[in-house]
């Protein structure tokens, strides 16, 4: 009779363990989106970037994506990203599509630029760097190591 006490105690004592892992994992996971202000920026790829995914300023958390959406007209992947409202961002800021490492996560790098005028809210970063797969980097250097090229192939 006291062995089915014991191990239900056990069992709920490894229950609560757990449970304090996984809500240490979420907010130590920094995935919670960034309250702030909403700029927009068009890629041609995103390479899988998803909602929630992080925009960094040198490797910083300075936001977030919200939204994802393509564009009607020019069949574009327009990302919203949301900015932390101390952060003032120069009208030539550069956004790129990063990885962490060969098969890490992907997230939105921005790259201030030197420009007096600051982005406002919604606005669109006019200056994007689509992502680039592993198998785009890898076709660019052989084209560059055999030193190939398009001329002459048609005749």
């Amino acid at each position: 009779m006291r062995k089915p006490v014991i191990e239900s105690i056990m069992g709920a004592v490894v229950l609560l363990v757990a449970a304090y892992f996984l809500v240490f994992a979420y907010t130590s996971a920094h995935q919670r989106q960034v309250d702030g202000y909403h700029l927009t920026a068009k890629f041609l790829k995103v390479g899988g970037l998803r909602v929630g995914s992080d925009v960094r300023i040198s490797g910083i958390k300075v936001g977030s994506v919200v939204d994802e959406r393509l564009d009607q007209t020019t069949y574009e992947a327009a990302l919203t990203l949301s900015i932390r409202p101390d952060i003032q961002l120069p009208s030539d800021t550069v956004a790129s599509i990063a990885t962490q490492g060969l098969l890490g996560d992907k997230y939105i790098r921005l790259e201030p630029g030197t420009m007096t005028e600051r982005l406002q809210a919604g606005d669109v970063l006019k200056n994007t760097r689509d992502y680039k797969s592993l198998e785009d980097t890898v076709g660019e250097f052989i084209f560059l190591a055999t030193g190939s090229s398009n001329e002459g192939s048609r005749q």
